[in-house]
C-alpha cells in the first residue's frame, strides 16, 4: 500500500484529463483510490469462514494496515512535494484520521500517535486514499474473487472466444480432491444446487461453513463487516447487497441498518435471483424448477418487516 500510494500519486501528474475542470480538481485535492481483491480467497486460505470471528478481526486488521501505510506514504510525499492545495482546514490537518471521525479506536499494531504528530507537522499529499472498488475485470484476470465480497457461487461459467467452460471454485476443488470425494456425481450435485454446497451430504460441515456463498450469509454480517472496515476508508466502498426475494420492506430495513452503522454507500448494486432456475442440460437428470406461489399470509409477513421489529427481520436479525 505504501508503494501503491506513490504510484497513484504520480498518475495524477501524468494523467490525461478530458476537460480543464477535471485537471484543476485533481491537482487541488490529489485524491487516489486504493482497493483490494480476493478478501474471500484470503479467508479461505487461512481457513476462516467468511462470517467467523477470526475473519471479522482480520478484516479490520487488513484495512487498518492499508490505511496506515497509505497515510505514511502520503505524509512522506508531502515532506518532498508539500501538502495538497486544499489541505488547510481539513480534518487530517487537525490530526483527525478517518477512524477518529467514526469514533473507533484502532489496534496497537501501528504507531498512530507518532504518525499523527508527523502529519500535523508535514501534512499529506493526497486528500483521499482508500476506495475499495468492484474489481470485476481485474479479479477475473488475476484469478481472485471480486474485491471484499464473499463468493456468489462455487461454480460459474467462463466465456472465452473458443466457447464456455464450467469453472469450480479452485479452493473448494482442492479441498474436495484432498478429501477424496471429488467425482462426476459430486460435480453434478454442485451444478444442480447452483454452486451451493450446503445441501450436499458428502461434504463435511467444516467445508460447508468455509464455502457459504453471499446468498447464504446474513446480510447483517456483510453490512457489519463493511462498517468495521469503513473506519479506515476515507472515500467509500462498493458494497453490493444480495437478496433472493427483495421487497420494499427488506430494502428499507437494510438501508436504515447500513446508515445507522455509518456506511456512506448503503447499496452499490442489488443482486437478486431469477424466480425460476434455468434448465441444466448438461446434467444427467434435468428438471425444470417451477416457481412456488406464496400465500397471501407469507407475502404480508414479508412486508410487515420494519425497524420496529428488527429481531424478526431477515435483514436485521443475526
Amino acid at each position: 500500500a505504501y508503494q501503491v500510494t506513490k504510484n497513484l500519486n504520480k498518475i495524477i501528474d501524468g494523467n490525461y484529463y478530458p476537460v480543464p475542470e477535471a485537471r484543476n480538481s485533481n491537482m487541488r485535492h490529489r485524491p487516489i483510490g486504493i482497493g483490494v481483491q480476493g478478501l474471500a480467497d484470503t479467508f479461505i486460505t487461512m481457513r476462516h469462514a467468511f462470517d467467523s470471528p477470526e475473519a471479522k478481526k482480520l478484516n479490520k486488521e487488513i484495512f487498518e494496515t492499508i490505511y496506515f501505510a497509505a497515510c505514511t506514504s502520503s505524509k512522506d510525499l508531502a515532506i518532498e512535494d508539500g501538502a495538497y492545495e486544499t489541505y488547510e482546514g481539513s480534518p487530517i490537518s487537525k490530526g483527525e484520521f478517518q477512524f477518529d471521525m467514526w469514533k473507533v479506536t484502532p489496534s496497537d499494531r501501528w504507531e498512530w500517535d507518532v504518525l499523527r504528530e508527523e502529519v500535523k507537522e508535514h501534512g499529506v499529499r493526497n486528500s483521499l486514499l482508500l476506495a475499495p472498488m468492484p474489481t470485476a475485470s481485474t479479479a477475473q484476470i488475476l484469478g481472485n474473487n471480486e474485491c471484499f465480497e464473499p463468493y456468489t457461487s462455487n461454480i460459474y461459467t467462463r466465456r472465452v472466444l473458443s466457447g464456455e467452460f464450467i469453472i469450480v471454485n479452485k479452493h473448494l476443488l482442492r479441498d474436495l480432491v484432498k478429501l477424496g470425494i471429488w467425482n462426476d456425481e459430486l460435480k453434478n450435485k454442485l451444478m444442480a444446487s447452483n454452486g451451493s454446497v450446503q445441501n450436499i451430504d458428502e461434504i463435511p460441515d467444516n467445508i460447508k461453513a468455509l464455502y457459504k456463498t453471499a446468498w447464504e450469509l446474513s446480510q447483517k454480517t456483510i453490512i457489519e463487516m463493511a462498517a468495521d472496515r469503513g473506519a479506515y476508508i476515507c472515500q467509500s466502498q462498493s458494497l453490493n447487497v444480495f437478496m433472493e426475494n427483495a421487497n420494499f420492506a427488506k430494502l428499507t430495513s437494510m438501508h436504515f441498518y447500513s446508515w445507522k452503522q455509518g456506511l456512506k454507500t448503503g447499496m452499490y448494486y442489488l443482486r437478486t435471483k431469477a424466480a425460476v432456475d434455468a434448465i441444466k442440460f448438461t446434467l444427467e437428470k434435468t428438471a425444470v424448477v417451477q416457481p412456488i406461489a406464496k400465500t397471501e399470509e407469507e407475502r404480508q409477513a414479508e412486508i410487515a418487516c420494519s425497524l420496529d421489529d428488527p429481531e424478526n427481520c431477515e435483514m436485521c436479525s443475526g
